[in-house]
């Protein structure tokens, strides 16, 4: 038996779909019914309502240990997807409870239950700087604590000690680190507040670089390292750097928008992140933090040679997977 977090997200929804489609027994954790509903629709745009119907359900939170016992009964390879993405300072604890203590919980059972296999979602916030500044930011780059790291890198970056921790002692285990992954279901959430944002009008851009890749590479990576019971090593998972632009253009393309024209300058991200907390002030939720607005800005450029050495594999073009995120997508708005 299989069993995997996050399960009603992008990535988990689609690990399930991937793995169902292989044969494979898997159970998978949800919060609540509302919750369950985005992946069965996602199936359903996919056509394989049936598939859904033969998913092992369990109702547990990854906080709650005692929820979680029963979940690990026969399992013996976890996927961790489960994670709070998140760029707004107020969610400090939330995002440390969860990425942290939810990993840990995880890796604490795994070992308790016997549990082989055991592959962590992170991210490339969690990978350090490059060792050449300005140049690849590859699995060898180390973690600086002398450089201030957002909060959301923090939390994933102390998820992989939880998991290295449970490396040492005795579980197997492999990371991977993808980019900002793209895929369709998920509209309001991750990245696809990209292709919503896009929809509604979006009008700025900036020049900031990073990693993109399909969700589907992500779901068959994570699969493929543990089908050869890879442990002990991590992989960054990313198929092209692009800029902002670059890719709110492409996605503009593929919608028939307008596409965003005004260069969002350094001083006016800066602008715009006070103005959003000077509003959040009189009850209005943010949108756009200080480690967001300069994200926006920062050039990171990743290599995913490693994993593409390792399995043979080369990724789908961002371009093609965001013309199959809109097409899909166009099924599943309201």
């Amino acid at each position: 038996m299989i069993l995997i977090t996050g399960a009603t997200g992008l990535s988990g929804a689609h690990l399930t779909l991937h793995l169902l489609r292989q044969g494979e027994a898997v159970r998978a954790l949800y919060r609540t019914p509302e919750s369950r509903q985005k992946t069965k629709n996602l199936f359903d745009q996919y056509g394989e309502g049936d598939l859904f119907e033969r998913i092992d359900w369990h109702q547990a939170d990854i906080l709650d240990i005692p929820a979680l016992e029963g979940a690990f009964v026969n399992v013996s390879t976890v996927y961790h997807c489960a994670a709070v993405i998140s760029f707004n300072r107020e969610d400090e604890e939330l995002l440390r409870k969860v990425n942290i203590e939810g990993t840990a919980n995880m890796v604490n059972l795994s070992l308790a239950h016997g549990v082989r296999q055991f592959c962590h979602m992170s991210s490339v916030a969690a990978i350090g700087d490059p060792i050449v500044p300005g140049g690849e930011i590859t699995e060898e780059c180390e973690w600086n604590p002398a450089v201030h790291y957002h909060d959301y890198a923090i939390s994933k970056f102390g998820g992989e000690m939880e998991v290295w921790r449970g490396f040492q002692e005795g579980l197997g285990c492999v990371i991977v680190n993808p980019g900002i992954i793209i895929g369709p279901g998920f509209w309001g959430s991750g990245s696809g507040q990209l292709f919503s944002s896009v929809a509604g009008g979006l009008k700025f851009y900036t020049h900031g670089v990073t990693g993109y890749i399909g969700v589907w590479d992500v779901v068959r990576s994570m699969h493929a390292l543990t089908e050869r019971k890879i442990s002990g090593e991590r992989y960054i998972l990313v198929a092209e750097n692009l800029s902002y632009k670059q890719i709110i253009t492409e996605i503009a393309l593929r919608m028939n928008v307008k596409k965003p024209d005004v260069f969002a300058h350094p001083w006016l991200t800066e602008l715009g992140w006070r103005l959003d907390w000077l509003l959040s002030v009189f009850g209005k939720k943010r949108k756009l933090s200080k480690e967001a607005a300069r994200s926006l800005h920062k050039v990171s450029i990743y290599s995913s040679a490693k994993i593409q050495k390792e399995l043979s594999v080369s990724f789908e073009p961002v371009s093609d997977v965001v013309q199959q995120t809109v097409t899909l997508q166009k099924g599943m708005l309201p």
